[in-house]
């Protein structure tokens, strides 16, 4: 009796998981089909790009940021906690190949607590020079509309903050690629299902773009360096302050660089850890953004029952990861890959549940209460 309620729970949560699953295809081919906004009076910018550790492509990544058609200052700074971080190379390499570009790199390596990209933050600020910040991860890619997107939607009546959605792309190996189909086909169209329930939205780290006046207005950078997701309580505050969070029509690309399923597993175990941190409710209800698991279950504990169900839960996928390939203008791996993603990305939203410490930037970091965070070990 308790397997059969067990696998009839199963096969709830499945049959809800399709229904899920089909509306947020149809979201996702909506966000496809919007027009991009009128392009904007060209204004001098500073992208904060906060670097750690050597990654494929990052010179070529950073420069994508330095679009020659802007018409107006584009001030790139980047900065490092180290000297001696490969990062810095990075750096070198494109001010070689950019002499024109304003290309700056802070060496600093003052600790401001326990977020080391933060505290990275909270040094760069001092050489950044235009009132217009776009605060941008280092494994970002920016497409060809990013500034009059980005700026055209910072300036909107009651925006304070601009950020964007961004899907994958595997730059060193199997493992980044199933990590970068993770970032496409499950947490894409999950941002865009949430903004559709939830007007406020958040602010993530592919891109926040903010004026001088409105950061300051919301304590800089040094009121979230005990942040663990400091672009969730930068969006946070930011709307604490009566302004909007506004999503640009574009999609970023996120460059996964996991080279190893420990190394894939560690990272996406401290995403699923801080969600779950943040909404423990609403991380309980991502439940239902897995239903080819669910129906599996249901069929191991049901034998002979359930496998309709199973078909419809593949076929909703497939119809998602073709809006989601649609909207991205191209293809983030081999739809062969979904099963297996999809099942990964099922126990790593289980192992979110038990995760109280996580793996970040050679650091292992205690979670606390409200977001904070807490500097435990060195990882050897």
């Amino acid at each position: 009796m308790t397997t059969t309620l067990i696998g009839l729970a199963c096969g709830m949560l499945a049959a809800i998981g399709v229904a899920y699953t089909a509306i947020a295809a149809i979201l996702v081919m909506r966000f496809a089909g919007r027009p991009l906004l009128p392009h904007p009076a060209a204004e001098a910018v500073t992208i904060l790009k906060p670097l750690h550790g050597a990654e494929p492509r990052l010179a070529d990544n950073l420069a994508t940021f330095l679009d020659p058609r802007w018409e107006a200052p584009i001030q790139l700074l980047c900065g490092v906690g180290s000297g001696t971080d490969d990062a810095a190379a990075a750096v070198t390499n494109l001010r070689s190949r950019r002499p024109d570009a304003d290309i700056a790199l802070v060496d600093d390596e003052r600790r401001h607590g326990s977020n080391g990209k933060v505290g990275n933050l909270v040094n760069m600020m001092e050489a950044a020079r235009h009132d217009v910040l776009i605060l941008s991860d280092s494994d970002i890619v920016a497409p060809d509309s990013y500034l009059p997107q980005v700026v055209a939607a910072l300036r909107q009546q009651g925006v304070g903050a601009v950020t964007c959605l961004y899907r994958g792309r595997g730059d060193a190996g199997f493992w980044s690629v199933l990590g970068a189909a993770g970032l496409s086909w499950q947490f894409l169209p999950n941002v865009i299902v949430s903004r559709a329930l939830d007007a406020g939205g958040a602010c993530m780290g592919s891109t926040i773009a903010l004026t001088r006046e409105t950061l300051a207005g919301i304590g800089g950078f040094e009121r979230f360096t005990d942040m663990l997701a400091d672009d969730h309580a930068i969006g946070a505050a930011v709307r604490e302050a009566g302004l909007a969070i506004a999503v640009p029509p574009i999609v970023v690309t996120h460059a996964s660089a996991e080279r190893s399923f420990g190394e894939l597993l560690r990272h996406e175990l401290r995403w699923a850890a801080t969600v779950r941190q943040l909404k423990p409710a609403g991380y309980a209800g991502m439940a239902v953004t897995h239903p080819i698991p669910f129906a599996l279950l249901m069929l191991a504990l049901m034998p002979g029952t359930g496998g309709w169900l199973l078909a419809g839960a593949i076929a909703a996928r497939l119809l998602l990861l073709r809006a989601v390939n649609r909207l991205c203008s191209e293809r983030t791996a081999s739809a062969w890959l979904l099963p297996l993603r999809d099942m990964l990305s099922f126990l790593v939203f289980l192992g979110g549940f038990m995760t109280g410490s996580v793996d970040w930037r050679g650091e292992r970091l205690r979670m606390e209460r409200r977001g904070r965070i807490s500097a435990m070990a060195e990882i050897r």
